[in-house]
């Protein structure tokens, strides 16, 4: 059995791989690689989930009452809390830039450039909306289900069926 040190990250050019522009339209950041990890390694993404729950809750973030203060206007909590977000979110992003950082497995770290499209502002919309009507936005969705609100657990649902009705109806609309 070969050790993870023995594998090299993989390079694939666009002339090798067609599909390598229809993966780039999925996602902001692409790294491809060959290795096969053994299942305790994702191990570490249940504990910084975890953590990252704890945080959610502890900052309040996930409080109902919080987030339609924001949506009325009538607190700053969540306007810093996701502002400060954004700001370390590009300040992370410019760094690995401009230091040429890699992963923890010596892959390079790319980050296609992204055409601004009228879909981003109606996908937003659709987005706050749903956000405003159930008090949730998809990340914090499993830290409520594990505070004990279990009423999250159609929000969840919905979320998955709503991911499912655009998968089934990607190819017909406009991006």
């Amino acid at each position: 059995m070969e050790t993870l040190k023995e594998h090299k990250p993989v390079k694939v050019s666009i002339e090798e791989n067609a599909d390598f522009e229809v993966r780039s339209l999925d996602s902001m950041c692409i790294n491809l690689d060959n290795r096969q990890h053994p299942r305790w390694h994702l191990l570490k993404y249940l504990l910084f989930g975890a953590a990252f729950g704890i945080l959610l809750v502890k900052a309040e973030v996930l409080s109902w009452f919080r987030i339609q203060e924001m949506f009325r206007l009538q607190s700053f909590h969540m306007y810093g809390v996701i502002g400060s977000a954004v700001v370390t979110g590009a300040l992370g992003v410019w760094l690995l830039r401009k230091f040429g950082v890699k992963t923890m497995y010596g892959e390079e770290i790319l980050i296609n450039p992204r055409a601004f499209n009228k879909g981003q502002v109606i996908g937003g919309l659709l987005f706050g909306l749903g956000w405003a009507m159930t008090g949730a936005c998809p990340g914090p969705i499993y830290a409520l289900i594990g505070s004990g609100s279990t009423a999250f657990i159609i929000v969840l649902l919905s979320a998955v069926f709503g991911t499912w009705v655009y998968g089934n109806l990607r190819e017909k609309l406009p991006h």
